[in-house]
């Protein structure tokens, strides 16, 4: 084999992501909050950004109807003529007024008093294992007692229930410590919240009637042997096997019902999420109008002092020209970049609202089944875009607020041969569930055949994946006892 080295020279075509392009993608797949973020840091780190002053008034707010035309105001052309650098005003006064503006503090600034630090002055929700360890300081224990109670709290999981043996826990500390283990978990399991310290469900349960006086009765039985048969909710075996009659059983399930199966749950209930819609949708007469949500967001203009220092900035050095012309170009390009994704996000909500018009009208069972081809052929882009643009962006309609990928979802066919969204069978399904006969659940056949007369030909284990989906027990889980 004969091996050698030469050169060659050809023409290819390849495609070549610039660091601007970049930037473009990722600002579109970003939520209200991190482009917020992201361009506040940028304000921080490009001294020719500025941030527009929001108007007093709200006569500036941009309204687009379904057609694309504006009711009022136009503020695009406005950021744009800012982006322009070689329309540089030759009125610096704004800047001179900016610049003045520090001139009128006082030359003698009192110094600052000392003042507690800011995380003093922040809240938060009192922990599972600080309510606990609260209660321990008030107890009687105290040496190689509260020792042992602190390392048992600390090995409590969120629902309250001890992660381990307790001689695992313990024997680190000492044979003291460990011989005070039982003494220290006896008084935890006192503690609020009831069932604290349990190191499983029937412990958890017992340790409850304990503290409701009700030891030794059919309740402490019936946890103690027939918990499965509580969930499947088997009467009629509970009765046999314990020789009881089944009014007395309905009478000890519902005290047993009322039992806190996860103590810790209040104390790990997360904060509510508020969420903020990118984009508003709403009927004015008969036709639909979309406003893009701008509130919070900053509005960003080139400062004209930096725009005039470069069109008669001859005498700056080349080092320095080079930096605020690149600094100018990485703001107009940012500028440009949230003003197209804010397009962008008007033409996928427009695309969505012709084609889901019979839901915004008249609810969710009219959802129609649509893929992110369909609005991505609509508007001219690929899907990936419409992907990243309906990525944590919300609506809001008349109908609520959603996400905008909950109008994307596949198709069922019907006996008719419509498609129907799969979104408005879960629909259905639900409806069902919420008018069945709560002492007599529909299994999920049952719920099959109601919608094969409707014409939604489904199976049986379609039901119960949407069922799942929506967290809706099964129908042997949901029988309420009478």
């Amino acid at each position: 084999m004969d091996l050698k080295t030469q050169l060659q020279m050809k023409q290819t075509q390849q495609l070549v992501m610039t660091p601007q392009l970049q930037q473009a993608i990722r600002l579109l797949q970003l939520s209200r909050l991190e482009l917020a973020e992201m361009v506040r840091q940028e304000m921080l780190e490009n001294p020719v950004l500025d941030e527009v002053a929001s108007p007093e008034s709200d006569t500036e707010i941009s309204i687009q109807t379904t057609d694309g035309q504006k009711d009022t105001g136009d503020t695009t052309s406005d950021r744009e003529d800012e982006v322009d650098v070689l329309s540089i005003p030759s009125d610096i006064g704004e800047w001179e007024s900016y610049l003045e503006s520090g001139q009128n503090l006082p030359y003698h600034v009192r110094e600052e008093q000392e003042r507690p630090p800011f995380e003093a002055m922040v809240s938060s929700p009192t922990t599972l294992r600080e309510h606990l360890l609260w209660q321990l300081q008030m107890s009687r224990l105290v040496g190689d007692g509260r020792t042992a109670g602190e390392a048992i709290i600390g090995n409590l999981d969120d629902n309250g229930y001890l992660t381990g043996p307790l001689e695992e826990i313990l024997t680190p500390y000492g044979q003291a410590v460990l011989a005070a283990g039982e003494e220290a978990l006896a008084l935890i399991q006192e503690f609020d919240p009831p069932g604290v310290g349990a190191r499983d469900l029937v412990e958890c349960l017992l340790i409850q009637i304990r503290q409701l006086d009700l030891e030794g009765g059919l309740v402490e039985a019936i946890i103690r042997d027939h918990l499965d048969d509580v969930a499947r909710g088997d009467v009629e075996r509970i009765a046999r096997e314990k020789g009881v009659a089944r009014h007395d059983v309905i009478q000890a399930l519902e005290v047993i019902r009322e039992l806190e199966p996860k103590p810790g749950r209040p104390f790990g209930a997360s904060e509510s999420i508020y969420v903020t819609p990118d984009v508003h949708v709403f009927k004015i007469g008969d036709d639909w109008s979309i406003m893009l949500n701008d509130d919070g967001m900053p509005k960003l203009r080139i400062n004209s002092f930096y725009r005039e220092l470069l069109r008669h900035g001859a005498s700056m050095k080349p080092a320095d020209r080079e930096f605020l012309l690149e600094k100018i170009r990485s703001a107009s390009w940012l500028i440009k970049s949230i003003d197209q994704r804010q397009r962008t996000i008007y033409r996928v909500t427009r695309s969505i609202l012709e084609k889901q018009r019979d839901f915004f009208e008249r609810g969710i069972r009219y959802l129609k089944p649509m893929v992110l081809r369909d609005v991505a052929d609509d508007i001219g882009v690929h899907e990936s875009t419409v992907s990243r643009v309906t990525t944590q962006k919300y609506l809001h309609c008349p109908q609520g607020l959603f996400e905008l990928k909950f109008f994307f979802n596949p198709g069922i066919q019907t006996l008719s041969g419509e498609m129907l969204a799969s979104e408005s069978v879960r629909a259905k399904i639900r409806d069902i569930i919420r008018a069945e006969d709560t002492g007599k659940p529909l299994s999920d056949q049952a719920i099959s055949e109601m919608l094969r007369l409707e014409g939604i030909d489904i199976a049986r284990r379609t039901v119960a994946k949407y069922r799942e989906s929506m967290d809706i027990l099964p129908s042997s889980r949901r029988k309420k006892l009478v």
